[in-house]
């Protein structure tokens, strides 16, 4: 049976200063969820706004309690840190959400070798790390989530041959995800990606896809926050191994207006720049 509200669950974020893990973070804090949140920006980024610090205070004026970590996702010491913290401070982790994620479009010529490891660190091994080291808080939890923000496997050779080291790193945190669906099923964990349908208004896609005017045809966070929502509330029994596209999920829970969620108020859908990999 779907649950109604997250109210008193306790979610693990890698990432969420800002963006689409904020939304996410904030709609569950609305419901009076917890929210650890492990992240890197101790400071503010002088091109991004939100630390880990405004993004708890955030969580907190929501509704929500919140445990800001300052760390970092291919750091084994401070996932270890962050499971048993957040453990200490909650009582267990019942979702972990899999948001912290690093983008460079280069074609495979131009892709500096840095970038390739980072994504490759972030994306792939941060989503194995983290998920494994929540397994066992996972198991004990009464309707266990594991949510990665990455794409339905489409091998295409238009997706993988766009940005090899990208498309890679985005296909491994579904494998990774999908993978952890399969091996723990029996457990009740359910395990599921989640990606939209057309480009979400963020730091990412001004700075790597194409600055205000893609902005300006995108959607806005919220969209991809209560479709995540509504995959959190699923009986996690039966929900898991999917690739979920964001209104797909929102079509399903009644949700057909999507209007409200243009980055620009009063842009038609089919103006909307569609996102890569669908």
């Amino acid at each position: 049976m779907t649950e109604s509200t997250l109210a008193g669950k306790t979610i693990l974020m890698s990432g969420g200063s800002r963006g689409i893990g904020l939304a996410i973070a904030l709609r569950a804090a609305r419901d009076g969820a917890n929210v650890a949140i492990l992240a890197k920006t101790d400071t503010p980024h002088p091109k991004l706004e939100g630390t880990v610090h405004t993004a708890a205070e955030q969580i907190r004026a929501a509704g929500g309690r919140a445990l800001p970590i300052v760390g970092d996702v291919r750091n084994d010491d401070d996932i270890t840190e962050a499971v048993l913290t957040t453990q200490g401070e909650f009582g267990g982790i019942d979702i972990v959400v899999n948001n912290a994620s690093a983008i460079d479009l280069s074609r495979s010529l131009d892709l500096d070798a840095k970038k390739y490891d980072l994504m490759q660190d972030i994306n792939v091994r941060g989503t194995f790390m983290l998920s494994r080291a929540a397994i066992p808080m996972l198991k004990d939890a009464a309707n266990p989530h594991i949510l990665s923000l990455s794409p339905p496997l489409n091998i295409t050779p238009k997706w993988l041959g766009a940005h090899t080291g990208y498309t890679l790193a985005k296909y491994g945190m579904s494998m990774v995800t999908l993978g952890m669906a399969a091996e723990f099923a029996r457990d009740g964990i359910a395990a599921n990606t989640l990606w939209p349908a057309t480009t979400i208004a963020t730091a990412a896609v001004q700075f790597a896809l194409g600055g205000d005017r893609m902005m300006k045809v995108s959607r806005t966070p919220e969209i991809y926050a209560d479709a995540a929502y509504e995959v959190l509330l699923k009986p996690s029994r039966e929900y898991t191994g999917r690739s979920l596209i964001v209104e797909d999920v929102l079509a399903e829970a009644g949700v057909t207006d999507l209007s409200g969620y243009a980055a620009t108020p009063g842009t038609p859908d089919d103006q909307l720049f569609p996102d890569i990999f669908l």
